[in-house]
């Protein structure tokens, strides 16, 4: 029974009150007690006639057969001889308790209730894909109730409770950070270039980093590259931090449609750039027909601007420099959040620290 005391918002929990519901949900297959057939109780009327096998179709031979299957695990009616297997019942049960949970909830037409998968990813619990599989999996309780079936409505205040089975397949997921030499494309090759997870590899790891967490150390697994993907792009003539997760929530956060995460570039520059343009870089240009958030935009020195944006559009950057005269000969990505490039050599990669965050 959970005994959580009831809050206005969604509540989180690392574990559920009892593990071992988990992969229970389906029956345990029933031992075969069926009678083992009599061969001499019905004729083989088989024979061969020129490759062709005549069967007994008698209604009896049939009727005797028929004792002997299993009936339609799904399916057929009364009338034809269907008799419910356990399998039918325990299905039925499932899909009738969700129905009857979703009757609770209340009617607003005009807003309609959230999927759970939806609610999970924007609470920052993890990313849609992840409650997918939490929830048919059967890790996730909402009010008190297993909840796994994908689609599911629920109230936008509802409890949610996740196993802490999911909480540990969640904490296996990795972060790399990568400094990407120019040259490389950022997802997948293109044009002949390779893309920038090629690099990530055992020799390539940076394990002079001062600041690595010794305790926490991991040990590079092939398992680490299943499902790794960048969190953001930077193009083949730039260089810097890159970031490749297989954690939804990093993924989310990074480039999700209401990402506010900055993101900081030095950019060395070609060309005369007046105050007033300088005003225009850090906001009023237009991009693909839609007005550029604002931006910080300043001298580093006397050929390199710094740039700090809250979005990425395609070569954003770059663009930004043309409409105002300038032309960029390099472009580096020092920052993302709260985790700088540092003295990360070019090439290589880390693990996204413990204590660190985006």
């Amino acid at each position: 029974m959970d005994t959580t005391p009831a809050t206005d918002g969604p509540i989180l929990r690392s574990e559920f009150k009892d593990r071992s519901f988990v992969g229970n949900n389906a029956e345990r297959p029933q031992q075969d007690s069926r009678p083992q057939k009599d061969n001499n109780s019905a004729p083989d009327n088989r024979q061969d006639d020129g490759g062709k096998i005549q069967a007994d179709t008698t209604r009896n031979y049939a009727d005797r057969e028929g004792n002997y299957r299993n009936p339609p695990r799904r399916g057929g009616k009364a009338r034809d001889g269907f008799v419910a297997s356990e399998f039918d019942k325990s299905r039925a049960g499932k899909i009738a308790a969700h129905q009857k949970a979703a009757e609770k909830l209340p009617n607003t037409q005009g807003n309609p209730q959230p999927r759970l998968s939806k609610l999970m990813a924007d609470i920052g619990l993890c990313s849609r894909r992840e409650a997918d599989d939490w929830i048919v999996n059967g890790w996730v309780k909402v009010d008190g109730e297993i909840i796994d079936v994908l689609g599911s409505r629920v109230n936008p205040d509802a409890k949610i409770v996740v196993s802490a089975y999911a909480m540990e397949h969640q904490a296996e997921s990795v972060t790399i950070l990568l400094h990407k030499p120019v040259g490389h494309v950022s997802g997948q090759a293109e044009d002949g270039y390779q893309p920038a997870i090629v690099l990530v590899h055992p020799d390539n790891e940076w394990i002079e980093d001062p600041d690595l967490n010794e305790v926490n150390a991991k040990e590079f697994q092939r398992g680490f590259l299943h499902g790794l993907a960048p969190a953001g792009r930077l193009d083949i003539d730039s260089t810097g931090l890159l970031v490749l997760t297989q954690d939804g929530r990093v993924a989310r956060r990074l480039i999700g449609q209401d990402t506010s995460v900055e993101k900081e570039y030095l950019v060395r520059v070609e060309g005369e750039l007046s105050d007033k343009d300088l005003e225009r870089l850090n906001h009023g240009l237009h991009l693909d027909g839609e007005e550029l958030k604002p931006a910080k935009v300043s001298w580093q020195n006397e050929d390199q601007l710094r740039f700090v944006l809250r979005e990425g559009k395609k070569r954003q950057i770059r663009r930004m420099c043309e409409m105002v005269g300038l032309h960029v000969v390099g472009l580096k990505r020092v920052r993302i959040g709260s985790v700088n490039l540092g003295k990360l050599p070019i090439g290589m990669w880390r693990y996204l620290r413990d204590n660190e965050s985006f």
